[in-house]
Protein backbone atom coordinates (compact mmCIF):
# COMPACT_ATOMS: atom_id res chain seq x y z
CA UNK A 1 0.00 0.00 0.00
CA UNK A 2 2.87 2.35 0.90
CA UNK A 3 4.62 1.57 -2.39
CA UNK A 4 1.44 2.43 -4.30
CA UNK A 5 1.18 5.76 -2.47
CA UNK A 6 4.82 6.54 -3.28
CA UNK A 7 4.31 5.68 -6.94
CA UNK A 8 1.17 7.82 -7.08
CA UNK A 9 2.99 10.70 -5.36
CA UNK A 10 5.83 10.46 -7.90
CA UNK A 11 3.30 10.61 -10.74
CA UNK A 12 1.69 13.71 -9.21
CA UNK A 13 5.08 15.36 -8.84
CA UNK A 14 5.88 14.47 -12.45
CA UNK A 15 2.52 15.93 -13.48
CA UNK A 16 3.33 19.15 -11.62
CA UNK A 17 6.68 19.31 -13.38
CA UNK A 18 5.02 18.76 -16.73
CA UNK A 19 2.49 21.51 -15.99
CA UNK A 20 5.34 23.87 -15.24
CA UNK A 21 7.08 22.86 -18.47
CA UNK A 22 3.82 23.21 -20.34
CA UNK A 23 3.36 26.72 -19.13
CA UNK A 24 6.76 27.45 -20.66
CA UNK A 25 5.68 25.66 -23.83
CA UNK A 26 6.37 21.87 -23.85
CA UNK A 27 6.21 19.34 -26.69
CA UNK A 28 3.42 16.86 -27.64
CA UNK A 29 4.98 13.91 -25.77
CA UNK A 30 5.09 15.84 -22.52
CA UNK A 31 1.51 17.00 -23.07
CA UNK A 32 0.35 13.39 -23.54
CA UNK A 33 2.16 12.32 -20.37
CA UNK A 34 0.57 15.19 -18.46
CA UNK A 35 -2.91 14.27 -19.73
CA UNK A 36 -2.40 10.63 -18.74
CA UNK A 37 -1.34 11.65 -15.22
CA UNK A 38 -4.37 13.93 -14.90
CA UNK A 39 -6.75 11.19 -16.12
CA UNK A 40 -5.27 8.72 -13.63
CA UNK A 41 -5.69 11.20 -10.81
CA UNK A 42 -9.32 11.86 -11.76
CA UNK A 43 -9.96 8.10 -11.90
CA UNK A 44 -8.46 7.61 -8.42
CA UNK A 45 -10.58 10.43 -7.02
CA UNK A 46 -13.72 8.97 -8.60
CA UNK A 47 -13.02 5.55 -7.05
CA UNK A 48 -12.43 7.09 -3.65
CA UNK A 49 -15.63 9.13 -3.98
CA UNK A 50 -17.65 6.05 -5.01
CA UNK A 51 -16.27 3.98 -2.14
CA UNK A 52 -16.99 6.76 0.36
CA UNK A 53 -20.53 7.16 -0.99
CA UNK A 54 -21.21 3.41 -0.73
CA UNK A 55 -19.82 3.33 2.81
CA UNK A 56 -22.03 6.27 3.77
CA UNK A 57 -25.16 4.68 2.25
CA UNK A 58 -24.52 1.40 4.09
CA UNK A 59 -24.00 3.16 7.43
CA UNK A 60 -27.12 5.27 6.85
CA UNK A 61 -29.24 2.20 6.03
CA UNK A 62 -27.94 0.46 9.15
CA UNK A 63 -28.95 3.46 11.29
CA UNK A 64 -32.43 3.39 9.77
CA UNK A 65 -32.74 -0.33 10.56
CA UNK A 66 -33.12 -1.44 6.97
CA UNK A 67 -30.91 -4.47 7.61
CA UNK A 68 -32.84 -5.56 10.71
CA UNK A 69 -35.09 -8.64 10.44
CA UNK A 70 -33.74 -9.84 7.13
CA UNK A 71 -35.19 -13.14 5.95
CA UNK A 72 -32.05 -15.23 6.47
CA UNK A 73 -30.43 -13.25 9.31
CA UNK A 74 -28.52 -15.73 11.47
CA UNK A 75 -29.61 -18.68 9.30
CA UNK A 76 -27.77 -20.57 6.60
CA UNK A 77 -28.54 -19.45 3.07
CA UNK A 78 -30.59 -22.19 1.36
CA UNK A 79 -28.83 -24.04 -1.42
CA UNK A 80 -25.38 -22.80 -0.41
CA UNK A 81 -22.74 -25.49 -0.86
CA UNK A 82 -24.94 -27.74 -3.00
CA UNK A 83 -23.99 -28.73 -6.54
CA UNK A 84 -24.77 -26.17 -9.22
CA UNK A 85 -28.22 -26.46 -10.73
CA UNK A 86 -28.67 -24.49 -13.97
CA UNK A 87 -32.42 -24.24 -13.35
CA UNK A 88 -32.10 -22.87 -9.79
CA UNK A 89 -33.77 -19.57 -10.60
CA UNK A 90 -36.81 -21.13 -12.30
CA UNK A 91 -37.29 -23.63 -9.48
CA UNK A 92 -36.99 -20.86 -6.89
CA UNK A 93 -39.57 -18.76 -8.76
CA UNK A 94 -42.03 -21.68 -8.92
CA UNK A 95 -41.61 -22.29 -5.20
CA UNK A 96 -41.80 -18.60 -4.16
CA UNK A 97 -44.79 -17.75 -6.33
CA UNK A 98 -46.48 -21.11 -5.71
CA UNK A 99 -47.03 -21.60 -9.41
CA UNK A 100 -48.83 -24.75 -10.43
CA UNK A 101 -49.00 -26.57 -13.72
CA UNK A 102 -45.34 -25.88 -14.50
CA UNK A 103 -42.77 -28.64 -14.47
CA UNK A 104 -42.11 -32.12 -15.78
CA UNK A 105 -45.23 -34.33 -16.06
CA UNK A 106 -43.77 -36.92 -13.68
CA UNK A 107 -43.57 -34.42 -10.82
CA UNK A 108 -46.91 -32.77 -11.61
CA UNK A 109 -48.66 -36.16 -11.65
CA UNK A 110 -47.07 -37.14 -8.33
CA UNK A 111 -48.32 -33.91 -6.74
CA UNK A 112 -51.79 -34.39 -8.24
CA UNK A 113 -51.87 -38.02 -7.05
CA UNK A 114 -51.17 -36.94 -3.47
CA UNK A 115 -54.03 -34.41 -3.60
CA UNK A 116 -56.49 -36.53 -5.61
CA UNK A 117 -58.50 -37.96 -2.69
CA UNK A 118 -59.21 -34.47 -1.35
CA UNK A 119 -60.33 -33.39 -4.82
CA UNK A 120 -62.62 -36.41 -5.14
CA UNK A 121 -64.16 -35.72 -1.72
CA UNK A 122 -65.38 -32.35 -3.04
CA UNK A 123 -67.49 -34.01 -5.76
CA UNK A 124 -71.22 -34.79 -5.44
CA UNK A 125 -71.90 -37.62 -7.88
CA UNK A 126 -70.36 -40.92 -8.94
CA UNK A 127 -70.11 -39.63 -12.52
CA UNK A 128 -68.00 -36.63 -11.46
CA UNK A 129 -65.63 -38.92 -9.54
CA UNK A 130 -65.37 -41.35 -12.47
CA UNK A 131 -64.65 -38.54 -14.94
CA UNK A 132 -61.82 -37.16 -12.78
CA UNK A 133 -60.26 -40.61 -12.29
CA UNK A 134 -60.47 -41.50 -15.99
CA UNK A 135 -58.87 -38.20 -16.95
CA UNK A 136 -56.09 -38.75 -14.39
CA UNK A 137 -55.39 -42.29 -15.67
CA UNK A 138 -55.33 -41.04 -19.27
CA UNK A 139 -52.71 -38.39 -18.41
CA UNK A 140 -50.56 -40.92 -16.53
CA UNK A 141 -50.55 -43.21 -19.60
CA UNK A 142 -49.70 -40.26 -21.90
CA UNK A 143 -46.82 -39.19 -19.63
CA UNK A 144 -45.42 -42.75 -19.69
CA UNK A 145 -45.48 -42.77 -23.50
CA UNK A 146 -43.55 -39.50 -23.89
CA UNK A 147 -39.84 -39.89 -24.46
CA UNK A 148 -38.83 -36.27 -23.91
CA UNK A 149 -36.53 -36.94 -20.98
CA UNK A 150 -36.99 -35.82 -17.41
CA UNK A 151 -37.69 -37.96 -14.36
CA UNK A 152 -39.47 -41.28 -14.87
CA UNK A 153 -43.24 -41.46 -14.29
CA UNK A 154 -43.76 -43.67 -11.24
CA UNK A 155 -47.34 -42.60 -10.50
CA UNK A 156 -49.68 -45.60 -10.42
CA UNK A 157 -52.98 -45.78 -12.29
CA UNK A 158 -56.08 -45.61 -10.13
CA UNK A 159 -58.69 -48.41 -10.21
CA UNK A 160 -61.82 -46.40 -11.00
CA UNK A 161 -64.38 -48.78 -9.46
CA UNK A 162 -62.34 -49.24 -6.26
CA UNK A 163 -61.79 -45.50 -5.93
CA UNK A 164 -65.51 -44.78 -6.41
CA UNK A 165 -66.30 -47.30 -3.66
CA UNK A 166 -63.75 -45.67 -1.34
CA UNK A 167 -65.25 -42.27 -2.16
CA UNK A 168 -68.73 -43.56 -1.21
CA UNK A 169 -67.39 -44.93 2.09
CA UNK A 170 -65.61 -41.68 2.96
CA UNK A 171 -68.73 -39.73 2.06
CA UNK A 172 -70.94 -41.96 4.24
CA UNK A 173 -68.51 -41.66 7.17
CA UNK A 174 -68.39 -37.87 6.84
CA UNK A 175 -72.18 -37.45 6.54
CA UNK A 176 -73.85 -36.06 9.67
CA UNK A 177 -75.99 -38.59 11.54
CA UNK A 178 -79.76 -38.51 11.05
CA UNK A 179 -81.39 -36.33 13.72
CA UNK A 180 -83.39 -38.32 16.24
CA UNK A 181 -87.08 -37.49 16.39
CA UNK A 182 -88.05 -35.55 19.47
CA UNK A 183 -90.11 -37.56 21.97
CA UNK A 184 -93.81 -36.72 22.08
CA UNK A 185 -94.46 -34.74 25.22
CA UNK A 186 -97.49 -32.85 26.39
CA UNK A 187 -99.07 -30.77 23.74
CA UNK A 188 -99.44 -27.08 24.35
CA UNK A 189 -102.87 -25.51 24.60
CA UNK A 190 -102.71 -24.14 21.07
CA UNK A 191 -101.76 -27.59 19.63
CA UNK A 192 -104.76 -29.10 21.35
CA UNK A 193 -106.95 -26.29 20.14
CA UNK A 194 -105.62 -26.59 16.59
CA UNK A 195 -106.17 -30.34 16.45
CA UNK A 196 -109.60 -29.96 17.93
CA UNK A 197 -108.78 -32.07 20.89
CA UNK A 198 -109.23 -30.75 24.35
CA UNK A 199 -107.85 -33.78 26.14
CA UNK A 200 -104.25 -33.58 27.38
CA UNK A 201 -101.73 -36.23 26.31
Amino acid sequence: MNAENNAFRRRLERGAELRAVRSWGGNAEEDAELEAADAEERGKRRKVDDAARVEYLIRDAMKQGKFDNLKYAGKPIPGLGEHYDPDWWVKGLIQRERLSGIGPPAILLRIEDSELDAKLDQQYTDKQVRDILEDFNKRVIEARRQLQGGPPVITQLRDVDAEVQKWRERRAAAAPPEPEPEPQGRRTWWQRLWNGSGSPN
